[in-house]
């Protein structure tokens, strides 16, 4: 099985999870953390760390997400 660069959460504003412990997921931009499971929240790997983004910042920035540019430039 063949897995994609920055596929791994051991870095980024997502910690590893532990067994029995919750992630904890915090907006990569605004910082509003993320109360349970967030389906409509966006996910990017920018130089092999995960963001994630709520869906506030993620409609503000959609072009830019879109378009692939890393979140430093938006």
């Amino acid at each position: 099985m063949t897995s994609l660069s920055g596929d791994s959460d051991s870095t980024g504003s997502a910690p590893r999870r532990d067994a029995g412990e919750a992630q904890h997921i915090v907006c990569a931009r605004c910082g509003i953390p993320a109360e349970g499971p967030r389906p409509t929240w966006t996910c990017s790997v920018e130089n092999g760390t995960r963001h994630y983004f709520c869906d506030s910042c993620a409609r503000i920035n959609l072009r830019a997400i879109e378009g692939r540019l890393d979140s430093a430039w938006w």
